[in-house]
């Protein structure tokens, strides 16, 4: 289901299609549970912004003993390369009260069980081709994080030998370029980060909570990239149809970003930015049958805002929020939660 901000007819101003400058997506999964059919998920409340997530879990342990089971988030694939535009948001953690002094925390991650914090253990892998080559660079002192504040600097003090054995696998580039002192060269990491935090639970009989916030890795565009120019050889028809399908866009969403459009400078420009944002809800199908009470609710944040996604039964519920109710309710196993933000800009004012 689509939904479009009321004001969004309004707007007569714009960008280029399609900048160049874009960042990349991460999708954040879901709570994964080692299977156990005498837990149920009573209830989950998935509330989702550009600043925060936060996730609101009611179990309940149908025995009347108590259940020791483990509990595992896995974090977002954190890729690397030459191409490579990743907004991983430990910088903003603390703008929502997040812990930002852990530099492998990169998504500021809390949870809590039945309201007591949870120390869980994060367990960090280096991936690539989905082979996973952690001790290999472990054997020579490098973090799995290709983003760690040293990495480079590692990369760049390695022997012959070492950085000879990396290439062979794929794990580092050789960037050439001259900053002005002539030319150089720099190694580039290329390995994924896969992260995963884990715990040891004790359900007791009856109910549980377990919350989860973090702030997202938000991707976007500085200009709308999926309206067809006029001289379009197909490439934009293209990317429309992906974003119908994976946004659910209608027809209206589309009819009032085009009344918006300006011709400016040979441009026909837009009045917006583009945010993206994922999340991987189909782990919600491993618990004892359906979610009882499903709730998901998006805030844009600003009421002139365009936000469309898939959904049913959703209802407009604030000036910037949207929800979407369910019960007994399971996620779908072949689409995940793709949510477009369309950000008004003056630039062109």
């Amino acid at each position: 289901m689509r939904v479009l901000g009321a004001a969004a007819l309004l707007l007569c101003v714009g960008m280029p299609v399609l900048a160049n400058d874009t960042t990349a997506q991460l999708s954040t999964g879901g709570l994964l549970f080692v299977a156990n059919d005498n837990i149920e998920m009573l209830s989950e409340h998935l509330s989702i912004s550009e600043n925060e997530i936060e996730v609101v879990y009611e179990f309940n342990n149908k025995l009347d003993t108590p259940q020791t089971l483990l509990v595992a988030f896995p974090m977002p694939d954190v890729e690397n390369g030459p191409e490579s535009m990743i907004d991983v948001p430990i910088t903003y953690a603390g703008n929502i009260g997040m812990d930002a002094s852990d530099p492998d925390n990169l998504f500021g991650f809390t949870t809590s069980f039945n309201g007591q914090p949870v120390s869980a253990t994060l367990h960090q892998y280096a991936v690539h081709n989905n082979i996973d080559y952690t001790k290999l660079l472990a054997k020579y002192g490098l973090s799995p994080n290709p983003l760690g504040e040293d990495v480079y600097a590692r990369l760049n003090e390695l022997p012959a030998e070492a950085a000879a054995a990396l290439k062979h696998n794929g794990l580092i580039f050789g960037m050439e370029y001259d900053a002005g002192a002539g030319w150089q060269s720099d190694y580039m990491p290329l390995w994924t980060l896969r992260s995963t935090y884990s715990w040891e639970a004790v359900f007791p009989p009856g109910k549980s909570e377990v919350i989860h916030r973090y702030r997202p890795s938000v991707g976007g565009t500085v200009g709308v990239s999926f309206i067809p120019p006029a001289d379009d050889d197909g490439y934009f028809a293209r990317r429309l149809e992906d974003y119908r399908h994976k946004y659910c866009l209608e027809d209206d969403f589309i009819a009032a970003v085009k009344a918006s459009a300006m011709e400016k400078d040979g441009w026909t420009a837009y009045p917006y930015t583009e945010s993206w944002i994922s999340y991987v809800w189909s782990t919600g199908n491993n618990w004892a049958g359906p979610i009882g009470s499903f709730t998901l609710t998006i805030d844009k944040s600003s009421s002139d805002a365009l936000v469309s996604f898939c959904g049913e039964n959703v209802t407009k519920t604030g000036p910037t929020t949207f929800e979407m109710t369910a019960t007994n309710w399971f996620p779908p196993w072949d689409r995940e939660l793709d949510i477009l933000l369309l950000r008004k800009v003056d630039w062109f004012d």
